[in-house]
This record gives structure tokens, C-alpha cells and sequence, in this order.
């Protein structure tokens, strides 16, 4: 099915936008006219590297709660929390743009996530990825191993 494009870039039949690359943009163009506002639908914190177990399982029950990840990028970590700006619009547009936080005014398209290209040293979406990673770093927990223990020999 063949769609119409309002001035904005959005389809007029399902508010999507229209994909471009960076290269396409006109001179004077912004590219969240084209974006689904990725950078709105979460907060990143940068958080102290983990360098023990007692920073791994305080890190661990951050991820025991809902739309909670880890992730490190060039050394620092960050705590990811997926929750979507309450000012944003259904259009994917900031419902307070004239008034909008200064974070937002700095923040740039330059290396935003727009082209689905962004990879992290570490990603991990599961308490279970972040002991793992910590067993591998640090040696297992004494006790505590997510690895099922070998079975006890049989007494003869």
C-alpha cells in the first residue's frame, strides 16, 4: 500500500516516520523529524564500576525489578531504566520542547542510536547475564553458583 507523507516525514496512516539515513538529510533538516524518539524512552545513569560481590548483588537486585539493564560503554557502566518520557507525544515529539529540560537541549543527533548501530562492551538484560559475568571475573561466590553443583558420589 502505497502511503502519503505529511511535510513532517510521518506516514499519515500509521504516525510512523519515514526511515532516511543521515546522508539523506537536507541542509537546515533535523533528523528526529524521522526518528521514534529512541532517545525518550529511557534514562541512562552512570554507575560505579562493580568490583565485588557486594557490588554485583546490589547491581543484581536492581535488575530483580522491571525494565532495569546494565550496560557498559567504553569502561563506565550505567544503570538503563526503559520508561518513556511523560511529555512524549504520540507523533514521537516533545510535548514541552520550548520548555524542555537542559539535557535534552544538549543532547545531539550526532551519536544518537538513530541508525540501530549502537553496540556496548556489555549488555546485560538478566540477573542471571550479570552473576555470570561476575563468576567470570571475580570466581564463583562461595555457595552462591549459578551452576548446578556436581552430583554428591553415591555411597557404596
Amino acid at each position: 500500500m502505497e502511503r502519503d507523507y505529511h511535510e513532517s516525514g510521518l506516514s499519515i496512516v500509521d504516525n510512523q516516520p519515514v526511515r532516511i539515513s543521515r546522508d539523506q538529510l537536507k541542509p537546515g533538516e533535523n533528523l528526529c523529524e524521522y526518528c521514534t524518539a529512541r532517545c525518550c524512552r529511557y534514562i541512562a545513569l552512570q554507575i560505579e564500576t562493580p568490583t565485588d560481590w557486594n557490588d554485583f548483588d546490589t547491581l543484581r537486585w536492581f535488575m530483580y525489578h522491571e525494565r532495569i539493564g546494565l550496560f557498559v560503554d567504553d569502561g563506565d557502566w550505567y544503570l538503563i531504566v526503559y520508561n518513556k518520557c511523560r511529555h512524549l507525544q504520540a507523533d514521537h515529539r516533545c510535548g514541552v520542547y520550548e520548555i524542555r529540560p537542559q539535557i535534552c537541549r544538549d543532547y545531539s543527533t550526532d551519536n544518537c542510536e538513530y541508525d540501530d548501530t549502537w553496540v556496548y562492551d556489555q549488555f546485560f538484560e538478566t540477573p542471571e547475564q550479570l552473576v555470570e559475568y561476575a563468576e567470570a571475573v571475580l570466581g564463583p561466590r562461595e555457595g552462591t553458583s549459578i551452576r548446578s553443583r556436581p552430583p554428591k558420589a553415591v555411597a557404596g
